[in-house]
């Protein structure tokens, strides 16, 4: 196998905006806006198709189920199956995204909707006073979290960040959130598109004259009402070395930043590697003569066959290294 590049799936969003275009070079035309790019799914209805060499045309879902291991390693696939675990994609908030929350693997499991959603985020670019919301700013009690629904208040129990570019924000299933106006970043999360929408601001959707639909009691049993004392995500950044920035049981995400060639070995890991380019350029060469080249808002998958591959920056680069731990 040789490292795989994908179809851009745009998706349009009331909240969407231009910065995939203007700040990321993706042409979304025809779409009036656009709020996310999926650059590696599997979710139903949504599956990536591969766009260069030989395997092109080829479906992320037919990958696995032909390669198996030699896609995503033996140890992933006795795992996950023929379903890829991962979902990556790039997310511009042109508005405040509706406060929401993921259910976790059991619950997800309990009510038939596959997995739950454990994610990151990687902010790319913040405008001037950009915040999110991670979790509540106190312990909450299931109560209190019903009548602030019922009352529209929810919004003064909310943990409120203020964020910028390079920050990293890990957020395991249960814990309530937001991503904020004038936020452009790079998510990972589990490969699955099941979001409990808690409140959404009022707006009414131009497209249908309706408010969306809020899923507050499916909500109730999926939150995490505890506080916890941070929750942004601590990472030492560093030039030219492989700096851990999550480890869940999910993924492992390393932020690379490098100005020089750098090999990487994944012969200990038997898992599968996406890297997500999220500032400058670089070519991505591996066994066989194969080379790729990423610039900021590009990803490449790397089988698990393919044991190491050598990165060599255009100048100043980021990269987000994730992989199944």
């Amino acid at each position: 196998m040789y490292p795989l590049t994908f179809e851009t799936i745009f998706k349009d969003k009331i909240w969407g905006g231009q910065k995939i275009k203007t700040v990321l070079g993706k042409d979304f035309s025809p779409l009036p806006n656009c709020g996310e790019t999926w650059e590696v799914s599997d979710v139903e209805g949504n599956v990536s198709v591969v766009r260069e060499g030989a395997l092109k045309g080829k479906s992320l879902r037919e990958l696995v189920q032909q390669y198996k291991g030699e896609l995503v390693g033996q140890r992933v696939y006795e795992q996950y199956g023929d379903r890829f675990p991962l979902l990556i994609k790039f997310i511009d908030a042109n508005d405040d995204l509706s406060i929401q929350v993921h259910p976790d693997d059991k619950l997800a499991e309990q009510r038939g909707s596959g997995y739950g959603k454990t994610e990151m985020w990687y902010i790319i670019q913040a405008d001037e006073g950009a915040r999110l919301n991670s979790g509540f700013n106190r312990e909450v009690s299931q109560e209190e979290y019903v009548k602030a629904v019922a009352d529209n208040t929810i919004q003064d129990l909310l943990n409120i960040e203020e964020a910028q570019a390079g920050d990293v924000f890990f957020l395991p299933a249960g814990r309530v959130h937001y991503i904020g106006k004038g936020l452009l970043l790079a998510e990972i999360q589990q490969t699955s598109d099941t979001t409990y929408r808690i409140y959404d601001f009022d707006r009414v959707d131009a497209t249908t004259g309706q408010k969306r639909e809020l899923h507050t009691e499916l909500a109730v049993d999926a939150i995490d009402y505890h506080h916890y004392d941070q929750y942004k995500t601590a990472y030492e950044r560093k030039q030219n070395e492989s700096v851990n920035a999550v480890k869940s049981d999910y993924f492992v995400t390393n932020v690379l930043n490098f100005t020089q060639e750098v090999e990487h070995d994944y012969t200990h890991l038997d898992s599968f590697v996406v890297l997500i380019c999220v500032s400058g350029g670089l070519t991505v060469n591996a066994p066989g003569g194969y080379s790729v080249s990423l610039k900021m808002g590009q990803c490449v998958l790397i089988p698990a066959s393919v044991r190491n591959v050598t990165l060599v920056p255009d100048g100043d680069m980021t990269v987000l290294e994730t992989y199944v731990p």
